[in-house]
Protein backbone atom coordinates (compact mmCIF):
# COMPACT_ATOMS: atom_id res chain seq x y z
CA UNK A 1 0.00 0.00 0.00
CA UNK A 2 1.36 3.58 -0.77
CA UNK A 3 1.89 6.14 1.44
CA UNK A 4 -0.39 7.88 -0.53
CA UNK A 5 -3.34 5.48 -0.44
CA UNK A 6 -2.68 5.51 3.35
CA UNK A 7 -2.84 9.23 3.39
CA UNK A 8 -6.13 9.04 1.59
CA UNK A 9 -7.48 6.61 3.62
CA UNK A 10 -6.48 8.41 7.04
CA UNK A 11 -9.02 11.62 5.77
CA UNK A 12 -11.56 9.89 4.05
CA UNK A 13 -14.47 9.12 6.36
CA UNK A 14 -14.72 5.34 7.89
CA UNK A 15 -18.04 4.93 5.78
CA UNK A 16 -19.31 6.82 2.62
CA UNK A 17 -22.28 5.38 0.82
CA UNK A 18 -23.28 6.43 -2.47
CA UNK A 19 -27.35 6.26 -3.95
CA UNK A 20 -27.20 2.22 -2.49
CA UNK A 21 -29.82 0.54 -4.05
CA UNK A 22 -30.76 -3.58 -3.99
CA UNK A 23 -33.67 -5.47 -4.59
CA UNK A 24 -34.41 -9.49 -3.72
CA UNK A 25 -35.72 -11.04 -6.38
CA UNK A 26 -37.64 -7.86 -7.92
CA UNK A 27 -38.70 -6.37 -4.18
CA UNK A 28 -36.44 -3.42 -3.09
CA UNK A 29 -35.05 -3.71 -0.40
CA UNK A 30 -33.17 -0.50 -0.37
CA UNK A 31 -33.76 2.81 -2.57
CA UNK A 32 -31.22 5.56 -2.87
CA UNK A 33 -29.57 5.04 -0.11
CA UNK A 34 -26.66 8.24 0.69
CA UNK A 35 -24.64 7.80 3.82
CA UNK A 36 -21.63 9.08 5.67
CA UNK A 37 -20.09 8.68 9.15
CA UNK A 38 -16.84 10.40 10.14
CA UNK A 39 -13.89 8.75 12.12
CA UNK A 40 -14.76 8.56 15.89
CA UNK A 41 -18.79 9.31 15.56
CA UNK A 42 -21.31 7.34 16.53
CA UNK A 43 -24.47 6.99 14.06
CA UNK A 44 -27.45 5.14 14.96
CA UNK A 45 -28.84 3.23 12.16
CA UNK A 46 -32.88 3.27 13.52
CA UNK A 47 -35.38 1.02 11.83
CA UNK A 48 -38.26 -1.42 12.19
CA UNK A 49 -37.85 -4.97 11.51
CA UNK A 50 -37.40 -5.27 7.88
CA UNK A 51 -36.23 -1.61 7.21
CA UNK A 52 -33.28 -2.98 5.28
CA UNK A 53 -30.89 -2.14 8.04
CA UNK A 54 -29.42 -5.74 7.76
CA UNK A 55 -29.84 -5.76 4.12
CA UNK A 56 -27.23 -2.52 4.06
CA UNK A 57 -25.14 -4.20 6.55
CA UNK A 58 -24.70 -7.10 4.03
CA UNK A 59 -23.77 -4.95 1.02
CA UNK A 60 -20.97 -3.39 3.02
CA UNK A 61 -19.49 -6.71 4.21
CA UNK A 62 -20.08 -8.15 0.76
CA UNK A 63 -22.73 -11.17 2.09
CA UNK A 64 -24.75 -9.94 -0.71
CA UNK A 65 -23.24 -7.84 -4.29
CA UNK A 66 -26.16 -7.51 -6.52
CA UNK A 67 -26.36 -3.51 -6.16
CA UNK A 68 -26.54 0.07 -7.59
CA UNK A 69 -24.01 2.60 -5.93
CA UNK A 70 -21.02 2.83 -4.31
CA UNK A 71 -19.59 1.72 -0.99
CA UNK A 72 -16.23 2.82 0.46
CA UNK A 73 -14.76 2.44 3.71
CA UNK A 74 -12.16 4.54 5.17
CA UNK A 75 -11.85 5.77 1.37
CA UNK A 76 -11.36 2.27 0.01
CA UNK A 77 -14.06 0.82 -2.26
CA UNK A 78 -15.33 -2.54 -1.20
CA UNK A 79 -15.84 -3.82 -4.77
CA UNK A 80 -12.25 -2.42 -6.39
CA UNK A 81 -10.16 -2.17 -3.22
CA UNK A 82 -11.57 -5.17 -0.99
CA UNK A 83 -8.14 -5.84 1.15
CA UNK A 84 -8.06 -2.44 2.08
CA UNK A 85 -11.89 -2.10 2.51
CA UNK A 86 -12.08 -5.21 4.72
CA UNK A 87 -9.16 -4.53 6.51
CA UNK A 88 -10.88 -1.51 8.22
CA UNK A 89 -13.96 -2.98 9.28
CA UNK A 90 -14.86 -4.96 12.01
CA UNK A 91 -18.28 -6.29 12.19
CA UNK A 92 -21.10 -7.92 15.09
CA UNK A 93 -23.60 -9.23 13.19
CA UNK A 94 -27.05 -9.89 14.85
CA UNK A 95 -26.90 -13.88 15.29
CA UNK A 96 -23.82 -14.86 17.21
CA UNK A 97 -20.64 -16.13 15.12
CA UNK A 98 -19.02 -17.38 17.92
CA UNK A 99 -17.41 -21.22 18.35
CA UNK A 100 -19.32 -22.08 21.50
CA UNK A 101 -17.05 -25.27 21.95
CA UNK A 102 -13.97 -22.89 21.56
CA UNK A 103 -12.64 -20.73 24.25
CA UNK A 104 -12.63 -17.11 24.25
CA UNK A 105 -8.74 -16.86 23.53
CA UNK A 106 -9.58 -19.55 20.90
CA UNK A 107 -12.07 -17.63 18.96
CA UNK A 108 -9.89 -14.46 18.92
CA UNK A 109 -6.84 -16.69 17.85
CA UNK A 110 -8.80 -18.09 14.69
CA UNK A 111 -10.37 -14.21 13.84
CA UNK A 112 -6.78 -13.01 14.08
CA UNK A 113 -5.21 -15.91 11.68
CA UNK A 114 -7.86 -14.78 9.42
CA UNK A 115 -6.43 -11.40 9.02
CA UNK A 116 -2.80 -12.45 8.43
CA UNK A 117 -1.72 -11.78 12.33
CA UNK A 118 1.27 -13.16 13.75
CA UNK A 119 0.67 -15.18 17.09
CA UNK A 120 2.02 -12.93 18.72
CA UNK A 121 0.49 -9.89 17.55
CA UNK A 122 -2.78 -12.23 17.86
CA UNK A 123 -2.23 -13.12 21.63
CA UNK A 124 -1.30 -9.40 22.48
CA UNK A 125 -4.38 -7.48 20.58
CA UNK A 126 -6.48 -10.85 22.06
CA UNK A 127 -5.60 -9.24 25.63
CA UNK A 128 -5.36 -6.09 25.49
CA UNK A 129 -9.36 -6.26 23.53
CA UNK A 130 -10.67 -8.31 26.53
CA UNK A 131 -9.16 -6.31 28.96
CA UNK A 132 -11.06 -3.53 27.06
CA UNK A 133 -14.56 -5.08 27.52
CA UNK A 134 -13.58 -6.89 31.05
CA UNK A 135 -13.24 -10.28 30.05
CA UNK A 136 -9.70 -10.69 30.22
CA UNK A 137 -10.25 -13.22 32.93
CA UNK A 138 -12.81 -15.55 30.86
CA UNK A 139 -10.01 -15.84 28.11
CA UNK A 140 -9.63 -19.42 28.61
CA UNK A 141 -13.43 -19.64 29.30
CA UNK A 142 -15.20 -21.98 26.80
CA UNK A 143 -17.52 -19.54 24.94
CA UNK A 144 -20.62 -21.64 25.57
CA UNK A 145 -20.29 -20.99 29.32
CA UNK A 146 -20.57 -16.77 29.23
CA UNK A 147 -24.00 -15.20 29.33
CA UNK A 148 -25.34 -13.65 26.02
CA UNK A 149 -23.90 -9.92 27.43
CA UNK A 150 -20.54 -11.80 27.92
CA UNK A 151 -20.78 -13.47 24.57
CA UNK A 152 -21.41 -9.90 22.99
CA UNK A 153 -18.52 -8.19 24.17
CA UNK A 154 -16.43 -11.14 23.50
CA UNK A 155 -17.69 -10.41 19.68
CA UNK A 156 -17.00 -6.68 19.81
CA UNK A 157 -13.66 -7.60 21.37
CA UNK A 158 -13.20 -10.13 18.52
CA UNK A 159 -13.77 -7.16 15.75
CA UNK A 160 -11.62 -4.72 17.00
CA UNK A 161 -8.54 -7.33 17.33
CA UNK A 162 -7.29 -5.79 13.79
CA UNK A 163 -7.84 -2.51 14.79
CA UNK A 164 -10.46 -0.61 12.02
CA UNK A 165 -11.53 2.13 12.02
CA UNK A 166 -14.90 1.15 11.12
CA UNK A 167 -17.68 -1.07 13.63
CA UNK A 168 -20.66 -2.14 12.37
CA UNK A 169 -23.07 -3.55 15.04
CA UNK A 170 -26.49 -5.32 13.56
CA UNK A 171 -29.14 -5.29 16.42
CA UNK A 172 -26.41 -6.61 19.19
CA UNK A 173 -28.37 -6.23 21.96
CA UNK A 174 -31.31 -9.06 21.27
CA UNK A 175 -31.87 -11.05 23.89
CA UNK A 176 -30.28 -9.37 26.31
CA UNK A 177 -31.29 -8.04 29.53
CA UNK A 178 -31.36 -4.09 30.12
CA UNK A 179 -28.55 -3.85 32.33
CA UNK A 180 -26.71 -6.18 29.65
CA UNK A 181 -27.82 -3.72 26.64
CA UNK A 182 -26.69 -1.24 28.16
CA UNK A 183 -23.21 -1.54 29.12
CA UNK A 184 -23.05 -2.83 25.79
CA UNK A 185 -24.16 0.82 24.21
CA UNK A 186 -21.71 2.80 26.96
CA UNK A 187 -18.81 0.58 25.73
CA UNK A 188 -19.82 1.44 22.17
CA UNK A 189 -19.47 5.30 22.48
CA UNK A 190 -16.30 4.66 24.54
CA UNK A 191 -14.71 3.36 22.06
CA UNK A 192 -15.30 6.61 19.73
CA UNK A 193 -14.22 8.80 22.26
CA UNK A 194 -11.25 7.08 23.45
CA UNK A 195 -10.01 4.47 20.45
CA UNK A 196 -11.67 6.88 17.26
CA UNK A 197 -13.44 3.94 16.08
CA UNK A 198 -16.64 4.93 13.79
CA UNK A 199 -19.69 2.98 15.11
CA UNK A 200 -22.51 2.32 12.86
CA UNK A 201 -25.46 0.54 15.22
CA UNK A 202 -28.36 -0.69 13.64
CA UNK A 203 -31.14 -1.05 15.81
CA UNK A 204 -34.74 -1.30 16.32
CA UNK A 205 -34.79 -0.12 20.10
CA UNK A 206 -35.30 3.65 20.44
CA UNK A 207 -34.17 3.94 24.01
CA UNK A 208 -30.98 2.61 23.00
CA UNK A 209 -30.44 5.85 21.15
CA UNK A 210 -28.91 8.68 23.08
CA UNK A 211 -29.10 12.57 23.12
CA UNK A 212 -26.38 13.92 21.02
CA UNK A 213 -26.24 10.93 18.78
CA UNK A 214 -26.51 11.12 15.38
CA UNK A 215 -29.19 9.17 14.27
CA UNK A 216 -30.70 7.65 10.49
CA UNK A 217 -34.50 6.50 10.37
CA UNK A 218 -34.64 3.53 7.73
CA UNK A 219 -38.40 2.65 6.74
CA UNK A 220 -39.38 0.32 3.95
CA UNK A 221 -35.35 0.68 2.42
CA UNK A 222 -35.43 4.51 2.18
CA UNK A 223 -33.28 6.79 4.51
CA UNK A 224 -36.25 9.35 6.32
CA UNK A 225 -34.12 11.41 8.28
CA UNK A 226 -30.10 11.95 9.38
CA UNK A 227 -29.93 14.51 11.83
CA UNK A 228 -29.74 14.66 16.00
CA UNK A 229 -32.75 13.41 17.74
CA UNK A 230 -33.05 16.95 19.16
CA UNK A 231 -33.46 18.66 15.93
CA UNK A 232 -35.62 15.59 14.63
CA UNK A 233 -38.47 16.31 17.41
CA UNK A 234 -38.10 20.54 17.02
CA UNK A 235 -38.44 19.84 13.06
CA UNK A 236 -41.57 17.67 13.92
CA UNK A 237 -43.04 19.70 16.66
CA UNK A 238 -43.21 16.85 19.10
CA UNK A 239 -41.74 15.29 22.28
CA UNK A 240 -39.56 12.88 21.92
CA UNK A 241 -37.76 10.65 19.26
CA UNK A 242 -40.48 7.89 19.60
CA UNK A 243 -43.28 10.36 18.35
CA UNK A 244 -41.02 11.83 16.05
CA UNK A 245 -40.06 8.15 14.65
CA UNK A 246 -43.90 7.09 14.91
CA UNK A 247 -44.48 10.22 12.66
CA UNK A 248 -42.28 9.64 9.92
CA UNK A 249 -42.62 5.58 9.89
CA UNK A 250 -46.83 6.23 9.51
CA UNK A 251 -46.07 9.13 7.02
CA UNK A 252 -44.04 6.76 4.61
CA UNK A 253 -46.54 4.09 5.38
CA UNK A 254 -49.72 6.57 4.04
CA UNK A 255 -47.36 7.51 0.82
CA UNK A 256 -46.48 3.42 0.51
CA UNK A 257 -50.31 2.93 0.59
Amino acid sequence: MSEANDRHGATAPALEIRQLSFAYTGRPALDDVSLSVAAGEFVVLLGPNGAGKTTLFSLVTRLHDRRRGEIRIGGYDVRRQAVQAHARIGVVFQQPTLDLDLSVAQNLAYHGALHGMGRGEAKTQALAQLERVALADQRRTRVRRLSGGQRRRVEIARGLMHRPRLLLLDEPTVGLDIASRRDLVEHAHRLCVEEGVAVLWATHLIDEVRPGDRVLVLHHGRLLADERPETLTARLGVETLGEAFDLLVGTEEAACG
